[in-house]
């Protein structure tokens, strides 16, 4: 049965994978490896990857096996340390292999993953210092990375500005994004549910109505993706991945935040988020990466493949449609025949081609590549209440 799969495919591929990774003598878990399997040891060590890996097996442990994975949150939750500022508050977004800071920059979207990781492990363990350390966090997202129209992307050690290179791309420079508010919303919910706080609520409820006024586009059906300082889009763009992860995760933030008769715009967003991208960009052969004034990006990264499986099952919570299952089991086939690497000791292609070959210069694991979008899919599908047999 695919929920069988998926769980075979957490546990005996995803997550030995990344157990492998962990350096014993440095802390944390190593930043890269190419798609040769070659390790290096040496690379600099990503905040994003680093707090997913702690959420990842946080996870895992509060909902699988707390014995097994358990010690693997631990190492996690040690090594995030490193990546604080002691003098000005925040996490850096990179360190070198041995935990010395590389890259200072304080990015927002930094902040946002570690709040992710440290209340995930909060929740495992109830060790208050977790909490406490992503209270504080959040606290230096509300207080140095915002303004009054909203949320700020790449800022210097000491919060100055900063050009936003690391969340642009396709030749613009934006001032706000999509993605950084979205995962915004998302640690936020996961710091409520191990801590109820009425501010974290309030800036949640923020964020959620910033989606509806200003992110979505619903004559075009889609998020738009890069914005100027005033939330004017920059680019004529859909990202078909972001698109369909935001279905879910946002309407996942609703669900917590929105009482039951306040929750139908967001509703009617979230599904329409979700039937654009299929009508556009899903096939039996994966879902293409965006669109770019007019030019279709036909590549097939790992992580939307993951998200629109996370997708197709909101649909069906939503909408009771089987058709949304029978997606979900194409999806699943492509995913088992292209995505997953088969070599032994390996985890998921970064990015393959649109006819299946694969390119090369995406590496099996770097400061992106990480187990939050395919053990999250994991994690979430099989414990959800999918048709009998399923």
């Amino acid at each position: 049965m695919m929920q069988q799969e998926i769980r075979d495919q957490l546990e005996q591929k995803i997550l030995p994978f990344w157990e492998n990774l962990m350096d014993t003598e440095n802390g944390g878990f190593y930043g890269y490896m190419d798609n040769h399997l070659i390790l290096n040891r040496m690379a600099d060590k990503g905040c994003i990857l680093n707090s997913r890996i702690l959420w990842t097996f946080s996870e895992a442990a509060r909902l699988l096996d707390r014995e097994k994975y358990t010690p693997f949150a631990k190492h996690a939750y040690r090594f995030v340390e490193r990546f604080t500022d002691p003098d000005n508050g925040g996490v850096y977004w990179s360190v070198t292999y041995d935990g010395k800071p590389a890259d200072t920059t304080k990015h927002t979207y930094c902040q946002a993953f570690a709040i992710y990781g440290l209340a995930a492990y909060y929740r495992l363990t109830g060790e208050k210092e977790a909490l406490d350390r992503a209270m504080d966090l959040f606290r230096i997202i509300e207080g140095q990375c915002r303004d009054a129209g909203g949320y700020l992307e790449a800022l210097k050690a000491d919060f100055s500005p900063e050009s936003n290179e690391k969340l642009s791309e396709n030749g613009v420079m934006a001032s706000r994004t999509m993605n950084t508010l979205m995962h915004v919303v998302e640690a936020y919910t996961e710091l409520y549910r191990a801590w109820p706080d009425g501010q974290v609520m309030v800036a949640t409820v923020e964020g959620l109505n910033q989606f509806l006024a200003q992110i979505y586009n619903q004559e075009k059906r889609r998020m738009e993706v890069f914005f100027d300082n005033s939330f004017r889009p920059l680019l004529d763009m859909q990202s078909y991945g972001h698109d369909i992860e935001g279905s879910w995760l946002i309407w996942d933030a609703v669900e917590t935040f929105i009482q039951p008769d306040g929750r139908e715009p967001w509703r009617k967003m979230c599904l329409d988020l979700l039937e654009s991208a299929t009508e556009r960009a899903f096939t039996d052969h994966g879902l293409h990466y965006e669109i770019v004034n007019g030019e279709v990006n036909t590549n097939r990264a790992w992580w939307p493949q993951a998200e629109t499986m996370l997708g197709f099952e909101f649909g069906w919570r939503m909408t009771k449609d089987p058709a949304w299952i029978d997606r979900m089991r194409t999806q699943w086939a492509y995913i088992c025949r292209h995505t997953v690497d088969p070599r032994e000791g390996s985890e998921w292609f970064n990015e393959l081609r649109e006819d299946g070959t694969l390119i090369m210069e995406k590496p099996i694991v770097e400061e992106w590549k990480c187990p939050y979008h395919n053990g999250r899919m994991c994690l979430r599908l099989i414990r959800a209440d999918l048709p009998a047999g399923l």
